[in-house]
């Protein structure tokens, strides 16, 4: 097992979090093809939302919509390898708390897609 490391202050914490932002994100794209796929995707639309004849407000509620997608699915993924290190065989609590973080992402999903199908309707 590894040695926790020291707590850093400061600079030093600023500094250390940013790599260790890079190294999460690093790790989802290489290990959780949801994350990969929904990545694609918020890509994609994020092309699109330039280019839709939509006041900076729509876009801005659009991007942050699609983006939470990510934001949350980290979270669920997160959840999800804390539940297999803490409960590698299979506990109803366990798979009561991935399901819940699967809903989590759901929602997000159809808030964005609510969203969106509310934006396409006020260009027609």
């Amino acid at each position: 097992m590894e040695k926790k490391p020291t707590p850093k202050t400061g600079i030093a914490r600023i500094w250390s979090a940013f790599f260790y932002t890079q190294k999460g994100l690093r790790h989802a794209m290489a290990h959780e093809a949801a994350f990969r796929q929904e990545a694609v995707l918020v890509g994609i639309v994020s092309l699109i939302i330039i280019f839709l004849p939509l006041s900076l407000i729509w876009k801005g509620l659009l991007f942050f919509a699609t983006t939470l997608v990510l934001i949350v699915e980290l979270l669920n993924s997160a959840i999800e390898a804390v539940v297999d290190l803490a409960s590698p065989e299979f506990h109803e609590l366990a798979g009561r708390a991935k399901d819940m973080g699967s809903a989590a992402v759901f929602i997000c999903f159809f808030l964005a897609g609510v969203l969106w199908l509310m934006a396409i309707v006020s260009i027609i």
